[in-house]
């Protein structure tokens, strides 16, 4: 309800638990399980995508970690691949197991934490494929709600982004935070150079100076400015330029980064940032060294996961029965992994299927909570960023 003090619309930790992040259908459902005397039914879900945006070939699988959060202490049970696996559609990612009253008001919650990551990871990877040995920024947390601010830094960067800007992420995800310098400090002070040396003055020297080229004057004249008034202590020089102004940024770069050699500068590395996809990125690779994303990652095409059930517990017969709706494969798969995407196979549990290496594939489901404990111990986000990048050599865009 509006009234006269605002607040912030967000929920707790401690209501999203509760199940408050729901549908409406979901909590009448459970109302009528409830009264039918059908809540103790032990049923399976299954998630999964059922297809992919934009032609996709892959995804990438992330918001374990929180998944997790959510269903700790839950009387369920949970397997799912590792955070950071590559996935292709149809695949199995996740089976949630347990009784249909302790699962039918957290579906909204999970699928909202696995969708978010997936999608916002899985356009990192894409753009970090793109950029190739070049460093990936991400610098989109003005994109999205501040209440997410920390999931959106983690998502970016287990997606693969070599670094995040935000204040925060030593304590959350344990990266150091890297960024430059804003326009409204060179506005404020009036002069570039000013604006240049004060950052200078009072950052520690641990601090990278990146220079802010665009906001007063022509881009090689800025970027010639700060290489003389810093010297070698300027690592790098940042190329904003707004489309209005921008033309060919191509040729900027080109232009600037020719300058500064020109001038004996030519260690300084070319940072490119504004409006950048994985189509620009390509065209961008050999005149920038660094490239700042902030939208296209922290909005990107969503990765429609689903979660149906695929099997329910006959307790009379003392057996699972596979059942599902109409177009989704009942039963519990495994993902059975050669190569990623390249040689994957999905089967019933419990098979031995032969690569065509004549290796054993790997089964990529496991249990990793049961009874609402945790099984083992959680990868770091710098391991499940390792992880992602080292399947993205297997893989094509």
């Amino acid at each position: 309800m509006t009234g006269s003090n605002p607040r912030l619309y967000i929920l707790s930790e401690e209501e999203i638990r509760k199940g408050y992040a729901t549908d409406i259908y979901f909590v009448r459902s459970k109302e009528i399980l409830k009264r039918y005397g059908l809540c103790d039914k032990i049923v399976r879900y299954e998630i999964h995508a059922y297809g992919l945006p934009n032609n996709y070939k892959w995804a990438v699988f992330t918001g374990l970690e929180e998944a997790l959060a959510l269903l700790q202490n839950l009387r369920v049970t949970f397997y799912s691949v590792p955070e950071g696996t590559l996935f292709s559609s149809l695949q199995p990612l996740a089976v949630l197991e347990g009784r249909i009253c302790d699962i039918i008001e957290i579906e909204t919650s999970l699928l909202g934490i696995l969708r978010f990551y997936s999608s916002v990871s899985t356009k990192a990877a894409r753009i970090k494929k793109k950029a190739g040995d070049k460093q990936v920024i991400f610098f989109g947390l003005r994109a999205q709600h501040p209440a997410v601010a920390p999931a959106l830094d983690r998502a970016a960067y287990i997606g693969g982004c070599d670094a995040v800007s935000g204040a925060f992420s030593k304590e959350y995800i344990g990266v150091e935070p890297r960024g430059t310098i804003p326009h409204a400090l060179i506005i404020v002070f009036g002069d570039p150079v000013k604006a240049w040396k004060a950052f200078d003055n009072v950052m520690p020297e641990d601090v990278p100076r990146i220079a802010l080229v665009d906001t007063f004057y022509d881009e090689r004249y800025e970027s010639l400015l700060a290489a003389q008034a810093l010297g070698k202590k300027l690592w790098g020089v940042r190329l904003d330029t707004p489309r209005s102004r921008r033309g060919d940024i191509y040729l900027i770069a080109q232009e600037v980064k020719w300058t500064l050699k020109l001038h004996g500068y030519e260690d300084v590395k070319i940072v490119i940032s504004g409006g950048l996809d994985e189509d620009n990125i390509e065209k961008l690779r050999d005149v920038a060294d660094v490239f700042g994303v902030g939208t296209s990652i922290a909005f990107p095409p969503s990765v429609d996961l689903s979660m149906d059930i695929v099997e329910i517990y006959d307790e009379k017969e003392g057996r699972w029965i596979p059942i599902t709706k109409r177009g989704k494969l009942p039963g519990f798969k495994q993902l059975y992994r050669c190569k990623p995407i390249i040689e994957d196979y999905v089967d019933v549990p419990g098979k031995t299927i032969v690569c065509s290496n004549g290796e054993v594939a790997k089964p990529m489901l496991s249990k990793v909570l049961e009874d609402g404990k945790i099984l083992s111990q959680l990868p770091k986000p710098y391991e499940i960023r390792q992880y992602v990048l080292e399947q993205l050599k297997y893989v094509e865009i």
